[in-house]
């Protein structure tokens, strides 16, 4: 008589996952990648929960470069609020001055002022049915003690500061020290600033090899400002050399933190590189890539359509990390506004429909004038139209 189907020996074993135990973190619903918070809820929302330890998120700075440091400015205020080490490093700013101004945390959870920017607007002039529940992008799957909320308006308290182990890295001091290793494609900045990630790696015990009790885990958040800029060059090194030398420090870069307990947050100011070919070199070698399209300064800035945001979110690129395919999120047309006190990414989405009475200027419709003269219709357009 032949056994039970549910007796029949087998040798399938369930694997059993050991998750670390590390305050500020938390294991991702999807490939269980150990996750931190950018700072921003909404950010952590659409690049799949927050940012994996391990990887390298890039952002390609607006024109400007001032909402790519405010997001960088989160980085490092949730690594205070969190209790995780910091490394940063800059040759534009200092990085001193960047501590210093980092915002302060919101104890409790602030109201959604876009909902109630929404309700107001919606109390004042009749809109189309379709436009009333207009979803806006949140985090929802993230918890309290996760990710907090930030005012923009106020600083770090000191006593957060103190407490904070801060590793302050001014690369101004590099461009002048030889080169010493045997990798030449690097530039002197490049790779003494590549040694001291590496041995802040080692000394704080970093590394996923090194042996250290869970207890005294801790993650090492890096913020990188400005990489690639004209202030990070040498003179005596060609433009070609130089392009070498920062996609081969971003490979290195990306293979130190496979290999650590670490994050990295990268802004790089990508309108300022004269080959397009080089930016999208530097996007394949991140694991998270986005790009902030500001509208100070753009013709976008006097456009009624984009009256509510500031610019315009890219997501250029997602990770892709234990499984064979990216998370995407739910549409790739999103926008973010900088409110008094927080940062927000929302759903990108026209403005309400006028009623039937209502009519719309050529500038409103973005219609320009010289295209409707040229071809002797001025009295076409200025009729409205029946569909």
């Amino acid at each position: 008589m032949s056994a039970p189907i549910n007796e029949v020996p087998t040798s399938f074993q369930k694997k059993k996952r050991v998750s670390v135990q590390i305050p500020g973190t938390k294991p991702s619903f999807h490939n269980a990648q150990l996750l931190i918070s950018t700072g921003v809820p909404s950010l952590d929302h659409v690049i799949g929960g927050g940012l994996a330890v391990g990887t390298i998120l890039l952002i390609e700075e607006d024109l400007y470069g001032n909402y790519a440091k405010v997001l960088l400015k989160y980085f490092l205020a949730e690594g205070c609020v969190v209790g995780h080490e910091l490394l940063v490093a800059s040759c534009d700013v200092p990085p001193k001055q960047i501590m210093a101004e980092l915002p302060g945390p919101i104890m409790t959870e602030p109201v959604d002022s876009s909902a109630t920017d929404t309700a107001e607007s919606m109390s004042k002039m009749n809109i189309a049915w379709r436009y009333q529940n207009l979803p806006v992008v949140k985090s929802s799957t993230t918890s309290k003690s996760f990710s907090h909320y930030y005012d923009l308006t106020k600083v770090m308290p000191e006593d957060l500061l103190n407490k904070t182990t801060a590793t302050l890295i001014n690369t101004n001091d590099f461009l002048t020290t030889p080169c010493t290793s045997s990798v030449m494609t690097l530039t002197p900045a490049y790779e003494n600033l590549l040694r001291r990630i590496q041995s802040q790696i080692t000394d704080g015990g970093f590394g996923t090899t090194q042996t250290k009790p869970q207890s005294e885990r801790n993650v090492l958040r890096i913020a990188l400002h400005a990489l690639g800029s004209p202030l990070w060059r040498s003179e005596d090194w060609s433009s070609d050399r130089l392009d070498t030398s920062l996609t081969t420090f971003l490979y290195l870069l990306r293979a130190l933190m496979r290999q650590s307990y670490a994050a990295c947050l990268i802004t790089v100011p990508t309108h300022l590189f004269e080959d397009a070919a080089l930016t999208r070199r530097v996007e394949r070698l991140a694991d998270t890539a986005i790009r902030l399209e500001s509208f100070c300064g753009s013709q976008h800035e006097h456009n009624p359509a984009f009256k509510e945001y500031h610019g315009l979110f890219h997501i250029v690129r997602l990770p892709r990390l234990n499984c064979l395919t990216c998370q995407m999120p739910e549409t790739l047309d999103l926008a973010f506004k900088l409110r008094r006190k927080t940062f927000m990414i929302e759903k990108l989405h026209l403005p309400p429909d006028l009623s039937e009475t209502a009519s719309r200027s050529q500038e409103e419709l973005g219609v320009p004038l010289s295209s409707s003269s040229a071809h002797g219709c001025n009295a076409a357009v200025s009729r409205n139209l029946d569909f």
